[in-house]
C-alpha cells in the first residue's frame, strides 16, 4: 500500500463517509497489474487491464455469489456469519446472518470454519424463486442450508444437508449450481484423510445434490458423491465447454488444479500431486505451497482460468489449451500486493472479476474489481 493510502487510513474516522474516502484513496493508490512467468508465457489473452477498489471495510469475505441480473452479488463473511448485498455501483447493505453458524478453529490456527460458500438460485427473482444456498459449520457438523432472499433481507433458514463431519479446518465449503441445474458442494477431509477414499462418507469429496439435498440423478455411485480423493477442495468453475475445474489445497508437497470427471478419484491420501497410479487422476497443474501455492477459488473468462491464492498472495491466470483438457503456462499477477486472496467470481455478462482480500483484520479487507483485457 502506498504512503498516501496509509495516510488516508490513519486520518479518516469510521463511518460511511470515512469508508468512501478510504476506498477512494486506496483506489487511487492501487498498483497496475504486475506479472511473472517462466519461459513460454501466454499472450495478452486474459491479462488484467485495470484494478480498483469496489468496496472496503470487510471482515474475511469468503465467497461471492452473483444474482442473475449481474448487478448485485451476495457476499459471505466467514467469521461474522453475515451476508451482504454488494452492488456494482459500490453500494452494499447487510441482508442478514446465517443462523447456527459456529466458528471452530483448530489448535494454534485461525481455521476455516464459519460461514463459507453461497449460491443463489440461477432463476432467483425475489418473488417466485427466493432460494439461496449456503455452506457453514455448526456446533456439531458441516451443513448445506437454504434461506429465502427477497432482494433485501434473508429469512426461513432450512437445513438441506447436515451431519457432515467438520473441524476448524479442511471443510471445503464451495457451493455452486452447475450447467445441469444441480448443486455441487466441495467437502474437505476434516483432518480424517481416510474418509477421502471412503465412498460412504461425504468428506474429501465433491457432492452433486438436488435442491432438497438428495443425490442428483445420474451420479456415478448412486449416492451424493460425484468425485472422491480430495483433501481440501476450495474452488469450482465450469468452462465454456461445460467442463468442471477444481482447486485443492494439498498437504506439504503439492496444491492442485484438477479437471473433474464423474466418479474420478483424485488420489488423497494415497497420492499428493501427480503420481501416475492406476485408478487415480493426476492434476493438470500443481503448485508448491511455498512457491505461490495454497489455491483458493476459481473463475473463468474466455477460456482463461483464474485462481486466487492464500499463502501465495497472488492471482494466477492459466489459459485452457485447444483440446480443452489441459492448461498452458501460468502467469501470476499482484504477487504480494494485496495480501491473501480468496473470494473470486466472474461478473455475469462482462469480462470482469470481483476478488476479495482475506484475513486483513476486522473491517480491513476489500473487494477489488478487475477488468480482463
Amino acid at each position: 500500500m502506498s504512503r498516501l493510502a496509509r495516510s488516508a487510513l490513519r486520518r479518516v474516522r469510521p463511518g460511511t463517509a470515512a469508508a468512501a474516502a478510504v476506498t477512494a484513496a486506496l483506489g487511487l493508490c492501487l498498483l497496475q497489474p504486475t506479472a511473472t512467468a517462466g519461459p513460454g508465457v501466454m499472450d495478452d489473452r486474459g491479462r488484467p487491464a485495470d484494478v480498483s477498489v469496489l468496496s472496503g471495510r470487510w471482515t474475511i469475505p469468503w465467497a461471492i455469489g452473483f444474482l442473475p441480473d449481474g448487478r448485485r452479488a451476495l457476499v459471505t463473511e466467514r467469521r461474522t456469519a453475515a451476508v451482504w448485498v454488494q452492488g456494482s455501483d459500490g453500494s452494499r447493505h447487510k441482508a442478514g446472518t446465517v443462523p447456527d453458524t459456529v466458528v471452530v478453529s483448530p489448535a494454534g490456527g485461525s481455521g476455516s470454519g464459519g460461514l463459507l460458500g453461497v449460491a443463489p438460485s440461477p432463476t432467483w427473482n425475489g418473488t417466485t424463486d427466493r432460494d439461496v444456498f449456503f455452506v457453514h459449520t455448526a456446533a456439531r457438523d458441516l451443513r448445506v442450508a437454504k434461506m429465502h432472499f427477497d432482494g433485501t433481507s434473508l429469512s426461513d433458514y432450512t437445513v438441506v444437508l447436515g451431519g457432515i463431519t467438520r473441524l476448524g479446518d479442511h471443510n471445503g465449503g464451495r457451493i455452486a449450481f452447475g450447467p445441469d441445474g444441480y448443486l455441487y458442494v466441495t467437502v474437505g477431509d476434516a483432518y480424517h484423510p481416510r474418509l477421502a477414499q471412503d465412498k460412504d462418507s461425504p468428506n474429501g469429496k465433491i457432492l452433486r445434490i438436488t435442491r432438497t439435498g438428495d443425490a442428483a440423478p445420474g451420479n456415478p455411485f448412486g449416492t451424493r458423491v460425484y468425485s472422491l480423493g480430495h483433501r481440501n477442495p476450495q474452488g469450482l468453475v465450469w468452462d465454456d465447454r461445460g467442463r468442471l475445474w477444481e482447486t485443492e489445497i494439498g498437504d506439504s508437497a503439492a496444491d492442485e488444479l484438477n479437471l473433474i470427471e464423474p466418479g474420478g478419484n483424485y488420489g488423497w491420501p494415497l497420492c499428493e500431486g501427480p503420481c501416475s497410479r492406476a485408478g487415480l487422476t493426476d492434476p493438470k497443474k500443481v503448485w508448491k505451497p511455498s512457491e505461490g501455492g495454497v489455491p483458493a477459488q476459481l473463475a473463468v473468462v474466455r477460456d482463461v482460468l483464474y485462481v486466487t491464492t492464500l499463502r501465495g498472495q497472488r492471482l494466477w491466470a492459466l489459459p485452457i489449451d485447444g483440446s480443452g483438457e489441459d492448461v498452458g503456462t501460468a502467469r501470476a499477477y499482484y504477487s504480494g500486493v494485496y495480501g491473501r486472496l480468496r473470494a473470486l467470481a466472474k461478473v455475469p455478462g462482462a469480462d470482469e472479476l470481483w476478488l476479495g482480500t482475506t484475513d486483513g483484520g476486522d473491517e480491513r479487507d476489500r473487494i477489488l474489481r478487475i477488468t480482463i483485457r
